[in-house]
């Protein structure tokens, strides 16, 4: 299989795996990514989910052989995109895993996530930028939302790659960690997340994505609303440990 999933405890860990492409995704990848994500969304029991591409990859983008044998991916903008859950905000928080390549659309699934974990020898860049082929999984939407439109601007029109480090000085990534790490790495960081009261963590983060689409004082407002919501399930019992020091 192409996508595996991966539970311990609280944590889902989603596995690309295709090795002979390198990590690249298919049509029926892309199908398997996004139910993925869904089945992960529907369990009650998983709080936070890793993106993870094996075999030293974590994705080189759409199979640009299978498109050229005419099997492209979905390209219809209603239902799923074409690298499977890019088009989908997910309720819960998403990690990136990124050892070697993430470029192309490996790079917008990256994005997709809300943090990305990158080993010291991992690349993240636009290649497709070499073949004309556009980015049409959420590049040009979240890159300059994490970045700054300079510094997107500067990957999409050069398709130069970046190092590690250079990702993370730009904010590109979050983390970065030794060579073999990086899953490691995200599924302590999904744990540490998972330990905290959702209702509140979950809120907060949908909170700030909605606020990317909202004047200042909707913002406020739907802040408001979500805060209240966490306060009403979760902040007594906060205040309860607080004062035991349970924390």
């Amino acid at each position: 299989m192409s996508v595996r999933i991966e539970k311990d405890g609280v944590v889902t860990t989603v596995v690309l795996s295709r090795p002979e492409r390198r990590n690249a995704v298919d049509r029926e990848t892309a199908e398997a990514l996004a139910e993925a994500i869904r089945a992960f969304e529907a369990d009650e029991e998983a709080h936070v989910a890793v993106l993870y591409g094996d075999h030293g990859t974590f994705c080189a983008g759409a199979d640009l052989k299978a498109i050229a044998e005419g099997r492209g991916n979905r390209l219809e903008f209603d239902g799923d995109a074409p690298m499977g859950p890019t088009r989908m905000v997910p309720k819960k928080p998403v990690i990136a895993a990124i050892a070697g390549h993430a470029v192309a659309g490996g790079l917008e699934l990256a994005l997709f996530c809300d943090l990305r974990v990158a080993e010291e020898s991992a690349i993240l860049g636009v290649y497709c930028r070499r073949f004309g082929v556009p980015l049409i999984d959420g590049g040009t939407v979240r890159l300059p939302r994490i970045v700054g439109l300079g510094r997107a601007l500067d990957l999409i029109l050069t398709g130069r790659g970046v190092d590690a480090r250079e990702a993370l000085a730009m904010g590109l990534v979050d983390r970065v960690v030794p060579n073999g790490k990086a899953r490691e790495e995200a599924e302590a960081l999904a744990r540490h997340i998972a330990s905290f009261p959702p209702t509140c963590m979950r809120n907060d983060r949908l909170s700030t994505y909605e606020s990317l689409d909202l004047s200042f004082e909707e913002a406020m407002r739907n802040e408001f609303r979500r805060g209240r919501e966490a306060l009403a399930r979760e902040a007594l019992d906060g205040a309860a440990r607080f004062t035991r020091k349970a924390f």
